[in-house]
């Protein structure tokens, strides 16, 4: 008997169970249940334990079998091993908890709006909240496009039972040590991609949902010749789409929100023969410090006054007072506060959430260091470097220590979730930008005339410009010249751009000597990394001499 047969007749073997009930009934069952509280403006509140307030990736393992072994990138500090008999006494801990919960809420549900490699996805829970983050983030269930689909016979179970708590007795040497709880850990965001289930045990963060998901298609997706991407994408009037990749505080979601361009969705998407399409119904966006005035959209999806039975929109672990209002500039409970909605309740979308190939991708990084250009053309080998190395830097303050911008490297701009060697994503879109003619920018949305400390932010306005320059395909006649440094071409002049010398970071430095040293420190970082997470990962020698940090040569300066 299978996995799934196994679930089947444990949940046909009881009462009580919600299959696909009304979003109005999820809803009253979640504040019934005391899972939320109703908002001033009639959203839901929720508050989750302190190791719920963001993904727990040392607790996220991936079943390791001879047969599918060689597909996942085990050297990844992210794609942690669990052998098949854990993750089954797991399995059968869930197994035991849904025959006795009181109640079972069940939604079917589908990851992906091209019907062509939609994934038919079933959620078991004992919770109404998780149903309704489901339905507020997946895309509803349509029988022809799970019959037409790829993946018609491999339907993906996810069993969650987020505030049970695994025995760490049972489980020691099994699972890890929590040094927070100083004996086993007793929670598991586990998946079997072979036998397609998944479990959270023990994490009532939203995330973790959404994140096993996204790493699931990640997996799925390549061997069906669908390059997955952690990016948002958005559509122009005349029908150009443009993909947007980056790491938190690069501006992603900020860019991607262009009133003159109808928004796909903001963070998981697959390119695939008939063009981009959206994984998700919905947005996890980030609230700390959230500004109706900067972020309207965002904003009003979450905060918008309505009727309690028909809003829906889920606010995690923001603090609220007793009067029902929000204070989003308040972290004491966590900075990783988060609104759960659906993409219906932004203004400017396309209802499709598919486009055709896109004409233009945007790699975003924020250099610290003030030595990135702000704009620049990236070759095809070279927009496979980087989109390896998705670098941006963490800043001083962040964490206790740093005083100094910290370099991050992120493979894919998604690294936790991309868990196939990753020559297969790396390849895959060089293919596409050959196949399609995509062009491929680097936007630095950082720092310029200094590092941090030192220098200023780009000036939003002005990343605008750049971005719009090279959406509209403006930058494409632009004569260019080589950074001697980091080897990306940087556009003689930027249409609209008032001072085209800040598109060279050293014109904008007043100690020049000051500016090499930093670029020649980072280039240094670059190849340190490259060759740590790539040097036997079979990448190409054309790709490979992409890489910053060898043979420089800064007589170029003056």
């Amino acid at each position: 008997m299978t996995l799934q047969q196994r679930i089947a007749k444990t949940v046909n073997s009881r009462n009580n169970i919600l299959r696909n009930i009304p979003r109005t009934q999820m809803i009253r069952k979640a504040v019934e249940r005391g899972e939320a509280v109703v908002s001033a403006c009639g959203a839901l509140s929720t508050w989750t334990p302190p190791e719920s307030t963001g993904r727990s990736p040392k607790d996220t393992v991936i079943v390791k079998r001879k047969s599918s072994q060689d597909s996942i990138d085990w050297t990844s500090p992210n794609n942690i091993p669990i052998d098949e008999e854990t993750f089954d006494m797991v399995f059968e801990d869930a197994l035991e908890k849904l025959a006795e919960v009181p109640e079972l809420f069940i939604t079917d549900r589908l990851i992906g709006a091209d019907a062509s490699y939609a994934l038919p996805v079933h959620t078991i829970s004992d919770g109404a909240l998780p149903a309704l983050f489901t339905d507020n983030m997946f895309r509803p269930w349509v029988d022809e496009a799970a019959e037409s689909t790829c993946f018609r016979n491999k339907h993906f179970t996810l069993i969650v039972l987020p505030y049970h708590k695994l025995d760490p007795l049972k489980y020691e040497g099994r699972l890890r040590i929590d040094p927070r709880l100083g004996h086993t850990s007793t929670m598991m965001v586990g998946m079997d991609m072979d036998r397609c289930i998944g479990i959270v045990y023990g994490s009532a963060y939203g995330g973790s949902v959404k994140k096993l998901m996204f790493t699931v298609m990640n997996y799925l997706l390549p061997g069906e010749d669908i390059l997955p991407l952690h990016c948002s994408a958005n559509e122009g009037d005349d029908g150009d789409s443009a993909l947007l990749l980056g790491l938190s505080g690069t501006g992603k979601t900020t860019l991607s929100a262009d009133p003159s361009r109808a928004l796909l969705g903001d963070d998981e998407h697959g390119w695939g023969d008939s063009g981009i399409t959206n994984f998700e119904n919905g947005c996890y966006a980030k609230l700390i410090d959230l500004s109706a005035k900067k972020e309207p959209e965002i904003y009003n999806a979450c905060f918008h006054d309505g009727d309690w039975l028909e809003h829906g929109s889920i606010i995690e672990n923001t603090m609220m007072y007793t009067d029902g209002h929000f204070d989003l500039f308040d972290d004491r409970l966590t900075p990783n506060s988060r609104g759960s909605y659906p993409l219906r309740y932004l203004s400017n979308i396309k209802e499709s959430s598919m486009a055709g190939h896109p004409s233009t991708i945007l790699f975003l990084t924020a250099d610290a260091n003030g030595v990135i250009p702000p704009v620049s053309k990236l070759s095809r080998n070279q927009a496979m470097f980087w989109f390896l190395m998705g670098y941006t830097s963490k800043l001083a303050g962040t964490e206790t220590g740093i005083t100094e911008p910290v370099s991050t490297f992120s493979r894919f701009f998604g690294e936790p979730f991309m868990p196939r060697n990753p020559d297969v994503y790396a390849s895959m879109l060089g293919e596409r930008m050959d196949r399609y003619g995509t062009e491929v920018y680097l936007i630095n949305t950082g720092w310029s005339g200094g590092p941090y400390g030192v220098g200023s932010r780009i000036d939003l306005p002005l990343t605008r410009i750049m971005v719009n320059a090279a959406l509209s395909g403006k930058l494409r006649e632009i004569s260019c010249h080589e950074d001697p440094v980091f080897r990306v071409m940087v556009p003689d002049s930027c249409p609209g751009l008032p001072d085209s010398s800040i598109l060279d970071p050293v014109n904008t430095w007043e100690n020049k000597e000051a500016y090499r040293a930093r670029a020649r420190k980072l280039a240094s970082e670059f190849k340190a990394h490259f060759e740590k997470a790539y040097g036997n990962k079979g990448i190409s020698e054309e790709i490979a001499a992409e890489c910053p940090g060898s043979g420089l040569a800064f007589g170029h300066y003056a």
